[in-house]
């Protein structure tokens, strides 16, 4: 599903960014990064395939502005959480409902907006070996989410369907509680589990 394809980590310098590039490149993927002091984003997403947004909430509008034109009919995954300082640990979701709502908005009917990684720590992607951490993916439609999903399982974590776009809003707020929760316990990036799935597989695509 993804030896063929071109994965385009917008925001690739960032520690999302380059922890999700540098875990597909270990797994035989084809990655290219747009950041602002590398190959800029509209150049890097106009050669792929697939393109994923790691940028910061304040920096996605601006982000997806500039890529619109040139993902039209591609799988957009955002990966955007609307955190707004100085209060990241009060749940703050956008007027469209979430993050990826927004990204759809903004983007218009072209791309194919899926969302996902919004729970896993970044830092822990960072190091190597497996994450205790599993990955909702949020989609409209099926296949396009097994794609999500496939990316999620090429970078180490359980990659699970978690329904229609507008749900990306539950996993988008589960953030700010997770920041809470890592402060509270002093936990090195507490991340989410999903229980009784053992053996079990998703929708067919």
């Amino acid at each position: 599903m993804l030896s063929d394809k071109t994965i385009a980590v917008i925001g690739g310098s960032g520690k999302l960014g380059a922890a999700l590039a540098g875990r597909w490149r270990a797994a035989g993927l084809n990655v290219s990064v747009g950041s602002r002091s590398g190959t800029p984003y509209a150049e890097a997403a106009a050669a792929a395939d697939i393109i994923v947004v790691t940028v910061p909430f304040a920096a996605q509008a601006e982000a997806l502005t500039q890529i619109a034109p040139h993902a039209v009919g591609k799988i957009v995954l955002d990966t955007t959480v609307p955190l707004v300082p100085p209060r990241v640990m009060r749940v703050q979701l956008p007027a469209e409902g979430s993050a990826a709502q927004r990204a759809r908005t903004l983007l218009g009917e072209g791309p194919r907006v899926i969302s996902g990684f919004h729970n896993v720590a970044a830092h822990k992607l960072a190091e190597a070996g497996e994450v205790d951490c599993d990955c909702l993916v949020f989609g409209d439609d099926k296949a396009d989410r097994a794609v999500g999903v496939a990316l999620a399982e090429a970078a180490g974590l359980r990659g699970i369907h978690a329904g229609a776009l507008a749900n990306s809003a539950a996993a988008e707020a589960m953030t700010s509680l997770l920041i809470f929760i890592n402060k509270t316990y002093a936990s090195d990036g507490a991340g989410l589990r999903i229980t009784a799935l053992e053996g079990k597989t998703g929708p067919a695509a």
